[in-house]
């Protein structure tokens, strides 16, 4: 028979090793992810303001690429400033299609340098989380442009529309590099706060010298240990539908002390050693509370 300290380290590390499988989020997307980069402005300032605006409008000004094409859809990079060209045309739709989940906002959400000559509607696809807004264009003549600006719940587009005799764009809709590069910091911060909490501990060193005695909650600890640095208590799985506890150090003299600790996966790591700490959670009369006390103070050395 393997002797019980074996059989918990044993147990110890087929748990915690196993922690180390949790798969990473991966941010997958049909087209590459661009960032658009506006020109620097000349460092020679021209004098007359209706340069420079022009100049600025020109620097800003985004046109269709060949590669940003998903069938007949230009997918655009989306940049706060940016001029996006759309290219339309007499007799035919342009359909201007936002994120799915965004919705227009404020009064008269769409406004068009030119209501008499340029038709614009909206309408929706999809219900729920796939829900769509889509801006609808047709100009009424060739040769005529105008700006169009659409406000959303997320952003604000700037639009310039021209109307060509026969050439138009089908569809326009948009990477967002900046969203993306946000659910990716938010896929890291969860991968780390989810590292197995074996990384860095020497087994060989493990102590299960703990009690646990008091109430027995659903978030009661499974059990307890040290490797001569730090404390491991380690909770049942259900705890990731609850509120972990706070935790007490209780002194020689009795009084309960809050300490710092972190979280990784169910555990709560406490970067220090102590003899005696009590697990707290809820007030009054519901409060519940688990004490837990080292069997051979550290005072006094290992067993």
């Amino acid at each position: 028979m393997i002797p019980h300290s074996r059989a918990l380290r044993l147990s110890l590390l087929l748990s915690v090793t196993a922690l180390g499988n949790i798969p990473v989020p991966v941010i997958a997307s049909g087209a590459p992810v661009r960032a658009f980069a506006q020109t620097p402005p000349p460092t020679a300032e021209p004098a007359d303001p209706r340069t420079r605006i022009g100049r600025a409008n020109a620097a800003a000004r985004v046109q269709p690429e060949r590669t940003s094409y998903f069938n007949a859809i230009q997918q655009y990079a989306y940049a706060e400033g940016a001029l996006f060209q759309i290219y339309t045309s007499p007799g035919h739709v342009t359909n201007i299609m936002l994120q799915e989940g965004e919705e227009l906002v404020g009064p008269g959400p769409v406004a068009s340098g030119d209501t008499v000559r340029w038709i614009i509607g909206d309408t929706v696809s999809g219900t729920g989380l796939t829900r769509r807004v889509h801006i609808l264009v047709k100009p009424t003549r060739a040769d005529i442009s105008t700006n169009l600006v659409i406000n959303t719940n997320r952003r604000t587009y700037h639009l310039e529309l021209s109307a060509t005799t026969s050439t138009y764009m089908a569809a326009v809709s948009w990477t967002y590099p900046q969203d993306a590069l946000i659910a990716l910091r938010n896929a890291e911060a969860e991968t780390e706060s989810s590292a197995p909490v074996a990384a860095g501990i020497d087994f060989s060193s493990l102590s299960f010298d703990y009690r646990l005695s008091g109430d027995r909650p659903a978030w009661r600890p499974v059990r307890v240990f040290d490797d001569g640095r730090q404390v491991f208590i380690e909770f049942p799985a259900s705890i990731a539908n609850g509120d972990m506890p706070p935790l007490f150090v209780v002194g020689a003299d009795g009084s309960a002390e809050l300490v710092n600790y972190r979280v990784q996966g169910r555990y709560m790591v406490v970067d220090r050693l102590f003899d005696k700490a009590e697990l707290r959670l809820g007030a009054g009369r519901n409060v519940r509370q688990v004490r837990i006390q080292r069997e051979i103070p550290h005072s006094r050395g290992r067993a």
